[in-house]
């Protein structure tokens, strides 16, 4: 169960990457593109943990909730009405004990799961349809501890994880979701159901007509064939970029100001300096590209000065957010790169094995004759997604990158 993610991210990237690779045209999709799609959702949470959870002596008559979370989805079609999904499932931030005993201590507990599941449409209408889900999830909760004794303890297990949602179809490439998604309890690991309603989105990717194809790339829009970067950043700047982008920025009376599509982590790079390079696989008319690239990155860390290399493998979403005469802006992530650490429990906390996950996001231009220079702010975070309980994760600050197209 501890590898199925790994291994169907893997299969689906590297099919993916690879079946697209010798084609033609990169406006094409290949054959296991064209029936594959990703979907990004928003809404409540609901995983109603009490002191019931506590062991004995320990309880709190207050609780901090967060109800907005988040769910990412890849899928691929096996049929027009039948889909294979793999994703994860989080709250934007964590559900927290508020002075456990009345003697002011606070602790929080973590909730992920990463599923795979079979997703059957039922046609209502020419544009609305109705689905249901069924599958697996690999469930990870991080407990906490008061003065090294276990008030709540870590779990990682299998649950199932089902559910029931609308379509609505906005034409070939685009649907809006309503989802409803439920993981019952489990008195075996003392965990609470959980329960999330959301409303996103899908993207369809489909093949073209050649007419189209031709029509694509001749249309003047630059798209990167290959792209090699060098990045540097420090610390002496701050972490603000990731905490608010991991919705744990500080503001005010705000203690989770921010936006919930990345991850901060509680090892925080001093230094890091990036060579990445990347390779064109498929482009739409105007406003999006995937990448597969690959880097390696090093960084020291803040506490205790460990030097640390990682080596990572990764698909790159590219969204083209402004195209003028002299440059194009794009806004890029990458999420779940392979990645190998030379040191793994960094600056004495349990960050999980040397083998971890790559995320990436980023704000750039190309520029200059033929956009042959590229300009971007990036932040990254390596961490194992939570599949595991030891997932302190590592921060790396915004790092500015140069780069060069050819």
């Amino acid at each position: 169960m501890k590898k199925i993610p790994q291994i169907f991210f893997l299969f689906i990237i590297t099919s993916a990457l690879y079946s697209q690779e010798y084609l033609k045209s990169k406006a094409q999709p290949s054959n296991f593109l064209s029936k594959s799609y990703y979907s990004i959702n928003f809404g409540g949470i609901l995983y109603p943990f009490s002191n019931n959870n506590l062991i004995e002596g320990y309880e709190t008559n207050t609780f901090s909730k967060n109800y907005f979370s988040g769910r990412l989805l890849l899928g691929y079609k096996i049929s027009p009405d039948l889909a294979i999904q793999f994703g994860t499932l989080r709250p934007a931030s964590w559900f927290k004990y508020d002075d456990v005993n009345g003697i002011g201590y606070e602790r929080s507990v973590w909730i992920n799961a990463w599923s795979l599941s079979l997703k059957k449409n039922i046609q209502l209408h020419k544009k609305v349809s109705v689905f249901g889900e069924a599958g697996i999830a690999n469930v990870t909760r991080i407990g906490f501890s008061i003065n090294d004794k276990i008030i709540y303890s870590d779990a990682h297990f299998a649950s199932l994880i089902y559910g029931v949602g609308l379509n609505y179809t906005l034409n070939k490439k685009w649907r809006l979701n309503l989802n409803g998604t439920f993981l019952p309890k489990s008195i075996k690991e003392n965990q609470p159901s959980i329960s999330q309603i959301t409303f996103g989105f899908e993207y369809h990717i489909n093949k073209l007509k050649e007419s189209q194809i031709e029509k694509h790339e001749n249309n003047g829009h630059f798209f990167p064939k290959n792209t090699i970067q060098v990045s540097y950043g420090t610390s002496k700047i701050g972490f603000g970029a990731n905490r608010f982008f991991g919705m744990s920025l500080k503001v005010g009376d705000f203690e989770s100001f921010g936006i919930p599509v990345f991850w901060v982590g509680e090892v925080k790079a001093a230094h890091s300096f990036s060579v990445t390079y990347q390779r064109l696989v498929f482009r739409t008319e105007k406003i999006f590209s995937l990448d597969w690239g690959v880097s390696i990155t090093a960084f020291q860390t803040e506490a205790t000065k460990e030097n640390v290399l990682a080596f990572s493998i990764f698909p790159t979403m590219r969204f083209y957010l402004m195209r003028r005469k002299d440059f194009d802006m794009y806004t890029n992530y990458s999420l779940i790169g392979p990645t190998i650490l030379t040191t793994g429990n960094l600056d004495n906390l349990n960050t999980g094995p040397k083998t971890t996950y790559q995320d990436t996001m980023g704000l750039g231009v190309f520029f200059g004759k033929k956009r042959s220079f590229n300009a971007e702010l990036r932040i990254m975070h390596y961490s194992n997604g939570n599949i595991f309980p030891q997932n302190s994760g590592v921060a790396i600050p915004i790092q500015f990158t140069f780069g060069k197209t050819f």
